[in-house]
């Protein structure tokens, strides 16, 4: 069985499962746990024995020993695109030749310091760029996978919207 008929093999049981039980469609996100490790070294934990280490740059006072946080945000939002991207095509039928997603952005620093309120601390803009490419497939068809992976990015359709968040702080006694 190839790689493709195993994804649409799964995502047909998964969505016909979710079409019987609708009431089981809605679950709680696997939760992400940071602590400072060193200076700015921070490491995020999951669950299942996830892991990620991020620091920031020398210049801001870190150790550059990893990526920042910023750049995880774009790496994971590469990926994200790339998945929903190659699962769409494989829902398809569509054998991909090539897939590439990058992201890039850019940002004032000023926000992140604080030293401008006006400026926002994360991105100013993103540029998605996807090289795609199939065999026999019109560009019009590829070009409507990638329009429908990023409708339905778990990680890049968020980027779009505001998302309700809180913050619940505890202040230990130390």
């Amino acid at each position: 069985m190839s790689a493709q008929t195993h994804i649409r093999d799964c995502l047909q049981g998964v969505m016909a499962y979710y079409t019987q039980n609708p009431d089981k469609a809605l679950s709680s996100d696997k939760e992400a746990v940071a602590v400072i490790e060193d200076g700015l070294r921070v490491r995020a934990m999951g669950p299942d024995g996830q892991v990620l280490v991020c620091d920031m740059p020398k210049g801001l006072g870190g150790g550059a020993t990893a990526p920042t946080p910023g750049w995880t945000m774009r790496a994971a939002l590469a990926n994200c695109e790339a998945v929903m991207i190659a699962l769409r095509a494989a829902q398809l039928g569509i054998e991909l030749a090539r897939l590439e997603v990058r992201v890039a952005s850019v940002s004032d620093d000023r926000g992140l310091l604080g030293m401008d309120d006006s400026k926002p601390a994360g991105p100013l803009n993103m540029t998605i760029s996807v090289r795609i490419g199939a065999q026999g497939v019109p560009a019009e068809t590829l070009q409507e996978i990638v329009a429908w992976a990023a409708k339905h990015s778990p990680v890049g359709e968020p980027l779009t919207r505001r998302i309700p968040t809180e913050h619940a702080v505890e202040i230990v006694t130390l």
